[in-house]
């Protein structure tokens, strides 16, 4: 019974539990940023290929 009162107070689990969430959290965030971010990318460089090939081809 004393060692499951002591493991109560013990707080450091729970510090590390919200850490490690908050990790989890941070790390989604970046994921989805990242891929909307590369979305944008991919389109400006296909829009800027479709216009040097137009351009090229003297369809602009």
């Amino acid at each position: 019974m004393k060692l499951f009162r002591e493991l109560m107070k013990d707080a450091e689990g729970a510090t590390a539990i919200e850490y490690g969430l908050i990790a989890a959290l941070i790390a989604v965030a970046a994921t989805v940023a990242m891929g909307a971010l590369g979305n944008s990318v991919k389109n400006t460089f296909n829009s800027v290929s479709g216009t040097m090939n137009n351009a090229q081809s003297g369809t602009a």
